[in-house]
């Protein structure tokens, strides 16, 4: 017997592609829901590449009870409603959203780096699914951490457009193209022009100048990792896309040398090193799109700090930013808790 699985979202960036992955990973469902608002009531959508198409049922009237599983990619405020509602029906709740990340009694889960957390499950029947720039991070700082204890680190990412929605996409296709014909460019989604441009401001300024994106990436870390690490986050929306880059700085309380450190990179799971000291020896964007993994390059050694490394981190934000950690907590939860399929 199989799982009852409802996308929460499903028209979404987010939710389609969890209606893929959950295809492409071959999840034991017995049923699936697509649902969303009442506007794509009767919307078809493919289930992956499987040929099999469900149609978009109003969430507003969604009964959650019989359900095993709903993961939520439908924003803060109808999480805020409709989540509590499903968890109530007994139906555990996957939140792509930032609602309940710090809640004490939500876990907020990494596969690859806490899966023992996801006991804490049954306190609300709700599992949180870490930002999109937090999970990349943290599964690459994850078998570093354990071999030699991170004290401090400092990053910069490169976010993409996809990170904002389809909205934010179809600005960066949209002001392309008026750019190339000469049309006046006007920003809407995002605060400038991101069409050959980068934009140094994620989310709302917060009172000590850093940004709520910025500010998720060091609480969730925390969380997630260890609270004694020390993180600065600077977070920048760059003109792509799909898939987050990340140039991260990091300070140890042990010796760990780069060499070492590709030596764990290689071995640790979710994670491909892709480092040659030569022309197109690393990953970008372009190569993550698509893809699960999350893509380690340019690890080397920081002579400027006792026991410090920099590297560069690539990976899919629509998949292991959101969609795909999502799946694979449901996986997780089956294993440990529902066991079915």
């Amino acid at each position: 017997m199989g799982y009852r699985v409802a996308v929460v979202g499903a028209t979404g960036n987010v939710g389609r592609e969890m209606l893929a992955i959950l295809a492409e990973r071959e999840f034991p469902m017995d049923e699936v829901a697509a649902v969303a608002s009442s506007r794509s009531v009767g919307t078809e959508i493919e289930v992956g590449d499987s040929g099999r198409m469900v149609k978009c049922k109003n969430i507003e009237h969604f009964d959650f009870a019989g359900w095993d599983i709903a993961l939520f990619a439908c924003g803060s405020e109808a999480t805020k409603v409709h989540a509590p509602r499903a968890a109530a029906a007994g139906c555990v709740v996957i939140d792509n959203s930032s609602l309940y990340r710090m809640d004490p009694d939500v876990p907020l889960i990494v596969p690859e780096v806490n899966p023992d957390a996801i006991d804490g499950y049954k306190a609300r029947n709700i599992i949180a699914n870490p930002n999109c720039s937090t999970a990349q991070l943290v599964v690459a700082l994850k078998p570093l951490h354990d071999a030699a204890t991170i004290r401090r680190v400092v990053v910069s990412t490169y976010q993409s457009v996809s990170g904002a929605g389809k909205q934010g996409m179809d600005e960066l296709f949209e002001q392309s193209r008026a750019i190339f014909v000469g049309d006046q460019v006007e920003p809407r989604k995002f605060t400038k022009q991101i069409a050959f441009n980068v934009i140094p401001h994620i989310d709302a300024f917060m009172d000590d100048g850093s940004t709520k994106e910025e500010w998720k990436m060091v609480v969730e870390t925390k969380k997630i990792l260890d609270p004694k690490i020390k993180l600065n986050a600077t977070c920048v929306r760059v003109p792509v896309f799909v898939g987050h880059s990340e140039a991260v700085n990091i300070e140890f309380e042990n010796e760990l040398s780069a060499d070492e450190a590709k030596d764990i990179l290689r071995e640790a799971p979710g994670i491909m090193l892709v480092d040659k000291r030569e022309d197109g020896g690393y990953v970008t964007p372009v190569e993550a799109a698509g893809d699960g993994a999350t893509y380690i390059s340019r690890v080397r050694d920081d002579p400027t700090v006792d026991n410090g490394l920099t590297l560069w981190c690539v990976s899919d934000n629509l998949r292991k930013g959101a969609a795909l950690n999502a799946v694979q907590i449901a996986e997780l939860l089956g294993r440990r808790h529902l066991q079915k399929g």
